[in-house]
């Protein structure tokens, strides 16, 4: 059999390649974002150095806006390549209540089957809701950096002070979906390969817990 049709493609190069920029990407602002944080903290905690980028406030915002805008136009073109080929569509929907309350408990009792290329429900979900957060870390981030010139959009968030909050929530939910993203790795390790090479064998197989692993 032809390695084409052995291992046929799961993962389009521009899946692959604005994945791994979205990565680079979000590590950056998200370090740089808590070292800009540590600056003028709104909870009584602040962001270990080691944790953070730029080195000082300036230069903090400097990385900041560069992966802003490195994010902004991948997710634009991820965004168009898409909806235009109908990867969002095949992808990610439909997100069922139902089908998600089931995939979850299969996956908390390791019996989720997983096949490679294809996104289970709480996958579904989960990256629409990782989408969402994007477009509000974006509204409530302008907000923040143009208080005057976007004083509707400020005012929108209830204020300067209350956009911060929100902005900090949603940082933290997608700092939360990256989490259970790389755990979904770990438990699932060859998922890592095809979105490098783009090729996998598809087959459905249980998550086995590690003891179970263990005694095979």
């Amino acid at each position: 059999m032809p390695e084409s049709q052995a291992f046929p493609i799961v993962h389009p190069l521009v899946v692959r390649v604005t994945h791994w920029i979205n990565a680079f990407a979000m590590v950056c602002m998200l370090m740089s974002g808590w070292a800009i944080y540590n600056a003028s903290p709104i909870f009584p905690f602040r962001f270990p150095v080691w944790a953070t980028v730029g080195g000082w406030l300036g230069g903090s915002i400097a990385w900041h806006f560069a992966a802003m805008w490195l994010l902004c136009a991948n997710g634009l073109l991820y965004l168009v390549y898409g909806v235009s080929s109908g990867h969002l569509r095949r992808k990610l929907l439909p997100v069922r209540p139902r089908d998600v309350a089931r995939d979850a408990v299969l996956a908390l009792r390791f019996r989720l089957p997983h096949e490679t290329g294809r996104y289970n429900a709480v996958q579904r979900a989960l990256y629409l809701l990782v989408l969402l957060l994007g477009v509000l870390l974006v509204a409530s981030g302008l907000s923040i950096w143009k208080p005057v010139q976007f004083s509707w959009l400020t005012a929108l968030f209830g204020g300067f002070d209350f956009a911060r909050r929100v902005h900090f929530v949603a940082m933290a939910g997608v700092v939360g979906f990256v989490v259970v993203h790389l755990m979904l790795v770990l438990l699932v390790p060859r998922t890592l390969p095809p979105m490098v090479t783009g090729r996998a064998r598809r087959s459905s197989h249980r998550i086995e817990p590690a003891h179970e692993r263990t005694r095979a």
